[in-house]
């Protein structure tokens, strides 16, 4: 397993992880990790689609406008009031990844949004012994539990009810959100024999400056 910064012995410690796997107060850094993927994402998909031919698939996940928060900001109000385990936004990320593959879409400014919230309250479903519900997440959210309701179910079926995560798929994507996030140079990366070009089942990714900057 890679290390983090140097002198970092747990490489977990961005997830809230102390040596022994306990959790530790206050805010983990993969809020922030998370936050800068997925707006790197975002700029670089946008001025991909803006640049070219390409035409983008317009889901129930794209809204007619960004919403007033930005991603951190977001990110930061999720983990505040959903207070899911620290595990489930890298799991979130996962998610997102998949579906974007499966539907062949990018993500971009009127979509990730909804769909981070929607993977978030997926990931604690999954993940967590207890977790609020629909019209919960769909308060923390901004949007109506309606909506929740169908962006859930759109989310479960295009990615097939596909919701398990190895261990070994949740730590490639947990190291590539430190690198993405400058805690990672891809020289740790190569050292530890991870292909973060490669998805889960071996296909090409869609991580930006990788597979067209598509997904993540």
């Amino acid at each position: 397993m890679a290390k983090g910064k140097a002198g970092e012995s747990n490489p977990y410690t961005g997830l809230g992880l102390d040596e022994s796997g306990n959790w530790l107060p206050g805010s983990p850094r993969v809020l922030s990790l998370l936050s800068s993927v997925l707006e790197r994402s975002v700029r670089g998909n946008e001025k991909l689609l803006a640049g070219s031919k390409i035409k983008d698939v317009i889901t129930i996940f794209h809204g007619s406008r960004a919403p007033s928060l930005n991603l951190r900001q977001y990110v930061e109000r999720i983990f505040k009031y959903c207070k899911c385990s620290n595990s489930c936004f890298v799991v979130a990320l996962i998610y997102i990844d998949r579906f974007l593959q499966r539907i062949d879409a990018y993500l971009t400014s009127l979509s990730v949004h909804r769909l981070l919230i929607t993977s978030v309250m997926v990931a604690a479903k999954f993940m967590d012994d207890q977790h609020y519900n629909n019209a919960y997440y769909a308060k923390v959210g901004g949007i109506s539990r309606e909506e929740m309701n169908r962006l859930e179910m759109r989310f479960l079926f295009d990615l097939d009810f596909r919701l398990n995560v190895t261990t070994e798929v949740f730590n490639k994507y947990w190291l590539m959100i430190q690198r993405e996030g400058g805690l990672e140079t891809q020289t740790a990366l190569q050292t530890q024999g991870y292909c973060l070009k490669k998805d889960e089942t071996g296909r090409g990714r869609r991580l930006t400056g990788v597979h067209r900057g598509r997904a993540l």
